[in-house]
């Protein structure tokens, strides 16, 4: 099993027309698993020339298997960086992200687990810190979302899993990992456009994501003085596995066409605003989020 990249000379993407034929599919459990998509997600850019941005970094991302997480994994990789993954079930996804990052010349660990337990989220934190000595770079990326068509049908239970996941996780890995985050570490939190538009389909999931924004700009006050910045980057719609593990078939065919740029982004397009933010560039930057979005329009 290998995954997409983009072609040398620099491959272009297909037209409009071509993406809206994208197969109907779906897959049944969360968070998804990307070697079984069609077309698989284009995570790695063979035209990037890496500069040793976080040449010595230490970089922890949730959700680091597959989707954003595994283009900001490899991005990161090429940049200099050793890279911890922290992942639910989808082991080959991990293992293959993994490899390719090794192949780049870097380190990586893994490790699986629910993040929904603190316990797991403190151990993984710990012993990423026994073997790397620091982390220097925390990315809180993995996500869950369940699409209901009323609010009536959002119990208690899917309620305690969108927040644990999506938000608690986030103050799980910020706490476990704060004391070893050197001067001029960085905190990046994925959040969403729906945490700015909204989405009548995912009340639980935009609220929990809004929640989020809302503690990058909390976190980010709370630690300047540490020196240590704190920001977001707010993704629109994306080829995923998570797409085609929560969205009905007849959805997966048009997604993202109501983008002005008429398609999905891939997921090495939103790896680079991930690579700024974590990087010596934005030292002036905090509390900011960075919108990815095929030029959607938010009011922020």
């Amino acid at each position: 099993m290998t995954y997409p990249k983009i072609a040398e000379g620099g491959k272009r993407f297909k037209t409009v027309e071509e993406k809206l034929t994208v197969p109907a599919q779906r897959q049944d459990a969360q968070p998804g698993r990307e070697n079984l998509m069609n077309p698989l997600p284009i995570t790695e850019n063979l035209n990037y020339r890496p500069s040793d941005k976080l040449k010595g970094k230490t970089a922890l991302i949730t959700g680091g298997d597959s989707g954003i997480g595994r283009a900001v994994a490899l991005l990161f990789s090429k940049e200099g960086a050793d890279i911890a993954i922290i992942y639910f079930n989808e082991k080959d996804d991990a293992v293959l992200t993994q490899k390719r990052i090794e192949e780049i010349g870097q380190k990586c660990i893994l490790y699986e687990g629910d993040i929904k337990d603190e316990t797991f989220c403190r151990d993984a934190v710990e012993n990423c810190i026994s073997i790397f000595g620091k982390i220097d770079i925390l990315i809180n990326n993995a996500a869950v979302q369940y699409p209901q068509t009323s609010i009536l049908d959002i119990t208690a239970d899917q309620l305690d899993i969108t927040f644990k996941t999506n938000l608690f996780s986030c103050f799980y890995f910020v706490k476990a990992a704060l004391p070893s985050i050197p001067y001029g570490g960085s905190i990046i939190n994925t959040t969403s456009v729906v945490a700015y538009t909204g989405n009548k389909k995912l009340l639980d999931y935009a609220a929990a994501k809004g929640a989020l924004s809302t503690f990058t700009r909390s976190l980010a006050l709370a630690l300047v003085d540490k020196g240590i910045r704190v920001n977001a980057v707010a993704p629109g719609p994306i080829w995923t596995p998570l797409i085609v593990a929560t969205s009905a078939e007849d959805e997966i065919v048009t997604f993202g066409a109501d983008t002005p740029m008429e398609r999905p982004g891939q997921p090495f397009e939103v790896a680079g605003a991930f690579l700024f933010l974590a990087s010596n560039e934005a030292a002036y930057i905090t509390g900011e989020t960075i919108h990815v979005n095929g030029g959607m329009f938010i009011n922020t």
